[in-house]
C-alpha cells in the first residue's frame, strides 16, 4: 500500500466518525526522521508559507488557567467529563450536566487569552496584510482565541458559549451569567458537593416562539459525530496548507489527531508545540518543547524578509 493510500484510510476511517480518544501508540504507515528543534530553521519556512494552518488542543488554554479535566486529578466533582460530556449523562441527569458546563462556562468569563493566543492573533493580521492566511482549527471551546482576535477560526468541537435546542435544533450564541436562574450559585466542583437537582423545566430553555425546549450545550460530546459543514472547511484548509503547527494538543483525540499527520504524509512541513512529545511527534519535522506562551511569540514574530505596507 502507498504513503498516500495509508494515509487516505486512515482519515477516511476517524474523519467521519464519532469523538474518541486515540490508542496510546498510533502505528502510522510512514516512517520520518527525528524532528527538529532549530527555530532559525523553522523561521525560514515560516517565511516563505502562504498558507499556514495553526491547530490547537487543551494546553493552549491550561496556560490561561483554564481546566482541562484529561489526565491525573482532572475530576469535576466525582466525574471525569468523558462521564459528563455524552449524550446519555445528559439524558439521565440533564441538571447535573448543566451544573457542570455552568460552572466551565463561569470559570472562563473570568479566563483571559496568553501569549499564545495573542502570537496567533497577530500574525494572523500581520500576515493577511502581506496576502497570506492562517486559519486556525481549534478543538477548544473556550473562544479564547476569538477573544484574542482571531478571525479565520474554526470550532471543530463547538463553544461553550453558544446553545441547542433539543426540541427545535435553533443554535444561538448566549453569554448569560448565570445561563439561567436555577443555576445561579450552583456547580461548585468541590467532590462532597451534593447534585442541584433542578427539574428540567428551570434548566436553560429555548426562546424561539412556542418551543420552549431543553437546551444542550453547542458542542461536541463524547460518542457524537462532527459537523460534516466544519469537516469540509477542515479539508479545505488542510489541503490548500503550506505549513502546519500542532500547538497544545495531545494527538490522542480522533479525528482532531489524524489532522496534521494527514499533512505531514503529503510532505508539508509540521510544527509540533507543546509541553512533552506526543504519540504523533515523530512524524513531524520540528518539535519545540516547553509553555506555548513562550515558544510560539518567537516562532511567529514578524521574519526579516517579510514586508510590511
Amino acid at each position: 500500500m502507498s504513503l498516500a493510500q495509508c494515509a487516505a484510510r486512515r482519515l477516511l476511517a476517524q474523519v467521519h466518525g464519532a469523538l474518541k480518544p486515540a490508542s496510546k501508540k498510533l502505528n502510522f504507515c510512514w516512517e520520518m526522521a527525528r524532528p527538529s528543534s532549530n527555530m532559525a530553521d523553522f523561521r525560514e519556512v515560516f517565511a516563505k508559507a502562504k498558507h499556514i494552518a495553526i491547530i490547537t488542543g487543551a494546553g493552549v488554554s491550561a496556560e490561561s488557567g483554564v481546566p482541562t479535566f484529561r489526565g491525573a486529578g482532572g475530576f469535576w466533582r466525582k466525574w471525569q467529563a468523558q462521564e459528563l460530556a455524552t449524550p446519555g449523562a445528559f439524558a439521565r441527569n440533564p441538571s447535573r450536566v448543566w451544573e457542570f458546563y455552568h460552572y466551565r462556562r463561569e470559570v472562563m468569563l473570568s479566563k483571559h487569552p496568553n501569549a499564545a493566543h495573542i502570537a496567533i492573533a497577530e500574525c494572523e493580521k500581520r500576515l493577511r496584510k502581506q496576502g497570506r492566511s492562517v486559519v486556525v482549527i481549534t478543538q477548544n471551546i473556550d473562544e479564547l482565541h476569538r477573544k484574542a482576535g482571531t478571525k479565520h477560526l474554526l470550532e471543530i468541537h463547538g463553544s461553550l458559549f453558544k446553545t441547542r435546542c433539543t426540541n427545535c435544533g435553533n443554535v444561538t450564541a448566549n453569554y448569560k451569567s448565570p445561563i439561567c436562574p436555577a443555576l445561579a450559585g450552583k456547580g461548585a466542583p468541590d467532590p462532597e458537593t451534593e447534585d442541584a437537582t433542578i427539574p428540567v423545566e428551570e434548566l436553560p430553555q429555548c426562546e424561539e416562539d412556542g418551543c420552549h425546549g431543553l437546551l444542550r450545550p453547542h458542542v461536541v460530546w463524547f460518542g457524537e459525530t462532527l459537523d460534516p459543514d466544519v469537516l469540509t472547511e477542515v479539508e479545505k484548509e488542510l489541503e490548500l496548507c503550506d505549513l502546519c503547527l500542532v500547538v497544545g494538543t495531545s494527538s490522542v483525540v480522533y479525528p482532531a489527531a489524524m489532522f496534521a499527520p494527514q499533512v505531514s504524509a503529503r510532505g508539508v512541513p509540521v510544527a509540533e508545540f507543546n509541553m512533552e512529545a506526543t504519540p504523533a511527534t515523530e512524524r513531524f519535522r520540528f518539535h519545540f518543547q516547553g509553555p506555548c506562551g513562550t515558544t510560539l511569540p518567537p516562532a511567529l514574530a514578524r521574519h526579516e524578509s517579510e514586508i510590511i505596507a
